[in-house]
């Protein structure tokens, strides 16, 4: 078994919203990055209620985790990933049908309420125990490139596999700070208090929705990516902090 099939297997965490229809209902799986969770719940409920027969299952997790998933045929009707990179994953294995960009991010600072450790920059970083996410996953690549474009060299505690991770271990105590995505700090309120990275606006970040080829049910797929598009889901994601195209 591959690397990415057993992370298939073993990997993948799924949430179930249950809708109207009993054993009778289609189910529609939707795999998307962990910063999504508080929107894609709310969609698909929204969802679920326009569509009374229908059962949506949420797996979040890491975009490449998902991606690649997807790309070894695991079970999926739409793919929502933190950046284009992750999501060509499964566009270059023909999972993935031609994605959309539909959301905008960028990260900031958080730190444990009332900021013990007293960071206020990035630089500040080096004298606190802080964590971001791993190299290979889209908050990662963000964090690295916003550290490279404001010269500052400094390493990680250590690295966490997603965002809500990476943010939990300062909800928990656990660092001092880290940089996760402004969406993330807001959906916790006030379990972190947010610090915002001016040089985090030149490395914005852009998420993509794709339909699977693999959905069983193709127009199912594309009903809720436009859900997704559409002026409901342009609503959910502003309100929880993303920008939209």
């Amino acid at each position: 078994m591959s690397r990415r099939a057993a992370a298939a297997v073993a990997g993948l965490v799924i949430s179930t919203l249950t809708a109207c229809g009993g054993d009778d209902a289609d189910t529609l799986q939707v795999l998307a990055a962990s910063s999504l969770t508080d929107v894609f719940t709310r969609l698909a409920e929204a969802f679920e209620e326009d569509h009374e027969d229908v059962e949506v299952e949420l797996s979040f997790g890491s975009s490449t985790d998902l991606a690649e998933q997807a790309a070894d045929g695991a079970p999926g009707a739409v793919l929502a990933t933190a950046d284009e990179t992750t999501m060509a994953i499964a566009s270059d294995a023909d999972a993935a049908n031609p994605p959309t960009a539909f959301a905008g991010n960028v990260l900031v600072l958080v730190t444990r309420p009332g900021n013990p450790a007293g960071v206020a920059s990035l630089s500040d970083l080096e004298e606190v125990t802080w964590v971001r996410c791993a190299d290979e996953v889209p908050c990662g690549r963000s964090a690295v490139e916003l550290l490279s474009s404001a010269g500052v060299d400094v390493r990680p505690d250590s690295l966490e596999e997603d965002a809500r991770t990476t943010l939990d271990k300062v909800v928990a105590g656990e660092a001092d700070a880290a940089l996760v995505y402004r969406t993330d700090a807001l959906a916790v309120d006030d379990a972190v208090e947010t610090i915002p990275v001016p040089e985090a606006s030149s490395v914005p970040s852009s998420y993509y929705v794709a339909t699977l080829r693999q959905a069983p049910d193709g127009d199912l797929a594309e009903a809720f990516v436009e859900l997704v598009l559409g002026e409901t889901g342009v609503q959910v994601l502003r309100e929880a902090g993303f920008t939209t195209p």
